[in-house]
């Protein structure tokens, strides 16, 4: 019997009991998918990001600090999808690189800002070159425009989400 043979079978439902059997195969999972596409994208990433010394996460975290300069981390956190448990030694470590420098607010001592610093404004250049580099990644994909937009709409329903949560 081939692995084939095998999915057909167990992807038959017969009764309530085979529902629910069906409710738990990896094959018939959504967001498996989306965490081996992740993974791989992220490990794709990593030798580029190691010639700038940056992890994924800190990566995407100079992307938003390159674009917007100075930046309050409550923002970041929002723009990226972290919790404080997470962004916060990141933080850390973009500033112990000189490549940021954390300052708490004049105007709410609660909010910590993040201002991006010669060294971090010119690691940017160097940056540039991985979306390139990465270009193959996604090479062979079909839809991959369509992919992009359908994840935008998912974010965009998970960012609102969160936010009516937060209410």
């Amino acid at each position: 019997m081939s692995n084939k043979d095998v999915n057909v079978n167990l992807n038959r439902a017969d009764g309530p009991e085979d529902a629910v059997c069906q409710a738990l195969l990896l094959d018939n999972q959504i967001c498996f998918p989306l965490y081996v596409c992740a993974r791989e994208i992220v490990n794709a990433y990593t030798p580029y990001l190691s010639k700038i010394d940056l992890t994924y996460t800190q990566y995407v975290t100079m992307m938003v600090i390159w674009e917007e300069k100075t930046v309050v981390t409550r923002h970041l956190k929002e723009r990226l999808f972290l919790d404080s448990g997470t962004l916060t030694p990141v933080l850390k470590k973009l500033e112990e690189k000189g490549l940021i420098i954390r300052q708490r607010s004049k105007e709410d001592a609660r909010d910590l800002v993040v201002t991006i610093t010669e060294k971090g404004e010119a690691l940017k250049w160097e940056a540039t070159k991985v979306p390139e580099q990465l270009a193959g990644c996604l090479a062979g994909v079909e839809h991959a425009e369509d992919l992009k937009k359908l994840l935008d709409e998912m974010m965009l329903l998970f960012h609102e989400r969160r936010a009516e949560g937060s209410r």
